[in-house]
Order: structure tokens, then C-alpha cells, then sequence
């Protein structure tokens, strides 16, 4: 699957995270991503840090670690395209391409002529997806989006956190931006698609991505909880609204994860501890029943988990066929040896800043996951050998060059 897209062009003009991590995904299944930049500053995230990465001749600070999460085996070209001059050279640019990526405000580049309707025009067979906070239409398609605003907005922080009234409650931000992420694997399916539809009937279309759409659209459970009762559900901390056991306990030395998802797993955790006959109980017996019973269930299973430590406790219930589980800090989740089995841990040789880290794509097909492709690009990296590939003469882009135009 290394070379699945490898017949792919794809212009990511898109930048901080939602965006990028769909082109990304293009780039591990061998599209050739050419992410064009801002000339001097580029991707915003290239500054989000700490931490950041150093030249490994100067020791000068480089590009941020934000940045190198999201834009591996991508070619970096600076193109000024508020200029005349860098508006001819993105309209040769499109009329190779067969994907455009780009997460302007809606309008914004319109007034370049680099919208869809500009583009087809060019290239008809163009696919060109849009990923904004609101999406094309509606009454906030103008406002700005950011992650930390949608999950606030779509729902999911009124469901994550403590509860109100216990020490800590109230809402919390999931730590790592999901709703960025979930929309840049939204957009990454809804090109695949598009270029199916595209190699059958010839053209291309427009895909626009909301990042509010895709919150909602991935409330999942807690979403028809709602639709089915009217009730809206609230914070429960680590709790589940239809499953118990299924949260956080406290053992003897810190804390382990229950995820008992159907009667027979909870019958051998009854039996794991010595209390079989509490899986027969009438307030225990079914899933119904343990979240109805909710309360009592976690009073008995406290006053156990806290007897064991996290290791005896994942040894006895691992080997009693009851799912269980550490609350592994992230440097622990890269010495876990399953972990290290599965070579979730990527290193690039890097032109700047020498051995760089990354995390591979979890796609594994037929036994194989996706080879390493490149690392990260350095700013403008690429920009003279992607426009001489176009046709650019050496004379002209040198006076480009000149000109601050790339």
C-alpha cells in the first residue's frame, strides 16, 4: 500500500492540524503532497512550542515539534499568492494537480482567483476540499474555528470532565485536539471518495468539512442518548453512560481502567476476585441492571481495587480474560513492549535538524504497515525543483526568488 496514491498531486494549502493531518495521510499512502507556504514564516505550528527542534550545525531554534507531528513525506514550496506573480504560478501548479487541500476562511481565496469555481476552470478533474470551522454556509461560515472552541461548542466538553459538584468537576478540554483530528480523517475518506467518483464520471467536485459537523457528527452515543430521551447527558468523570464496570478504579499504588463490556466478561471478574456469586445478583446481573446500580457497584469494586497494586491487578484479570488496563503516561506508552512490537516509534534522518522523531500511520493491511516516507520539510525546501518540475525557468524563478514572490 506504500505506493496506493503514488499517482496522486495533491496542493495542501491548509495549515495548524485538521488540514495537514489529512494531507499527511495522502503522504503515507504515497501521494506526492506539495504543501505550499507562506514565504519567511510558513505553518503557523512551525512556532507553536515548545518544544522546538535545533539546527544540528548551529544550535539555533527550528521548527516547532507541533509541526513535525503532521507534515511528514511532504515537499515544502513558498509561494507568495496575494501577488500577481504567485497566483500565475499556483494556477500551474492546479493544472497538474489532483487534489487541493486548503482551510482558508470562507471567501478568503476567492479574491486570489484560487476558489473551486476559479480552479475547475483550469481543471475540471480537481478535486478540492475545503476544512473550515463552520463549513460553506450557514450563520457562522464566516467565524474562525479552532479545536478548543469546537469542542466546546459541538458538545463534547459537557460530557467530559469530573462532575460539577465533586473536587475538579466542570468542563474539560479532551487532551489532544480530537476534533481537528477527526476532520482531517473526514476529509482524508471524503477524497478517497471523491477521486473514486472522479475516475468514473471525469470531474471532480468541491468537499466541504466542517469541524463543527464533524464533533457532532461523532457524539456518537452520548448524541442519540439525547435524540432518543430529550435529556441532555452531563460530566461523569471516567464513568460510561451505558456500560459499568467501565471507568477508573484506585488500586494499592495508583489506578486501573475496568472495561467490563457484557455480563460474561463481569462474571469473570466476579470469579477473578472471589465473589462469583455477585454476578448472579439481581442489581449486578446485566449491563442494565450495573448501570442502573451504578453506585452500589462502584462502592463493592472500590473497596477491592484499592487491596492490589496496577501490575497484580492487570496479571489476574489479563489471565481471567477481563479486560483491564494502566493509565500509562505517555513516555510509559512508548516503552510498553506492545508498543515497541507494533513500531509505533518512527526516526527520520532530517537535512537540519539531524535524527528526528515521528509516530508511524496505524494502517496496516495484508500484514504490512505504510514504509516511512520522509521527514518534515524544511521551509521552502522544495520550491525550486517542484516549479523547475512545471516549467519554470531558471532565469524567472531566480528573479522570483529576487522578488520575495517565493
Amino acid at each position: 500500500m506504500s505506493n496506493a496514491l503514488s499517482n496522486l498531486t495533491v496542493l495542501d494549502l491548509s495549515r495548524i492540524l485538521a488540514g495537514p493531518w489529512a494531507t499527511q495521510n495522502l503522504a503515507d499512502l504515497g501521494a506526492d503532497v506539495i504543501k505550499v507556504e507562506k514565504p519567511g514564516s510558513g505553518d503557523d505550528t512551525r512556532h507553536m512550542g515548545p518544544p522546538f527542534f535545533h539546527d544540528q550545525r548551529t544550535g539555533e531554534s527550528g521548527d516547532a515539534a507541533y509541526f513535525m507531528c503532521c507534515n511528514r513525506g511532504k515537499r515544502s514550496v513558498t509561494i507568495d499568492f496575494t501577488t500577481a506573480e504567485g497566483q500565475e504560478l499556483m494556477r500551474l501548479l492546479v493544472a497538474r494537480a489532483d487534489v487541493l487541500v486548503e482551510n482558508y476562511k470562507v471567501g478568503t481565496l476567492a479574491k486570489y482567483g484560487l476558489d473551486f469555481e476559479s480552479l475547475r476552470k483550469i481543471n475540471p478533474r480537481l478535486v478540492y476540499c475545503s476544512v473550515t470551522g463552520f463549513g460553506q454556509f450557514g450563520p457562522y461560515k464566516d467565524r474562525a474555528g479552532y479545536d478548543y472552541l469546537i469542542q466546546g461548542m459541538g458538545g463534547l466538553m459537557s460530557v467530559t470532565g469530573e462532575k460539577d459538584e465533586l473536587p475538579g468537576g466542570g468542563p474539560q478540554r479532551v487532551g489532544v485536539a480530537v476534533a481537528d483530528l477527526l476532520t482531517g480523517m473526514y476529509a482524508t475518506v471524503a477524497i478517497l471518495a471523491a477521486l473514486r467518483k472522479r475516475d468514473s464520471e471525469g470531474v471532480g467536485q468541491h468537499i466541504d468539512i466542517s469541524l463543527l459537523d464533524c464533533q457532532v457528527g461523532t457524539l456518537a452515543n452520548q448524541g442519540l442518548n439525547y435524540l432518543a430521551t430529550g435529556t441532555a447527558p452531563v460530566r461523569m468523570g471516567s464513568g460510561h453512560p451505558n456500560i459499568a464496570p467501565y471507568q477508573v478504579y484506585p488500586a494499592l499504588d495508583g489506578h486501573i481502567i475496568l472495561a467490563v463490556g457484557n455480563d460474561v466478561q463481569f462474571r469473570r471478574l466476579c470469579e477473578a476476585i472471589g465473589e462469583p456469586h455477585r454476578a448472579f445478583e439481581s442489581q449486578f446481573s446485566t449491563i442494565r441492571a450495573r448501570v442502573e446500580n451504578r453506585v452500589a457497584l462502584n462502592e463493592w469494586l472500590t473497596a477491592i481495587t484499592v487491596m492490589r497494586t496496577v501490575s497484580e491487578w492487570v496479571t489476574l484479570l489479563e489471565q481471567a480474560g477481563v479486560p483491564c488496563g494502566p493509565i500509562n503516561s505517555i513516555d510509559r506508552v512508548f516503552e510498553d513492549p506492545h508498543v515497541i512490537a507494533r513500531g509505533m516509534q518512527l526516526e527520520f534522518p532530517h537535512p537540519k535538524y539531524g535524527p528526528v522523531p515521528s509516530i508511524r500511520n496505524p494502517i496496516v493491511m495484508d500484514g504490512q504497515s505504510l514504509p516511512p516516507t520522509s521527514s518534515p520539510p524544511v521551509l521552502g525546501q522544495h520550491t525550486q525543483e517542484v516549479l523547475r518540475s512545471i516549467g519554470v525557468e531558471e532565469l524567472h524563478i531566480h528573479s522570483l526568488a529576487q522578488n520575495g514572490i517565493i
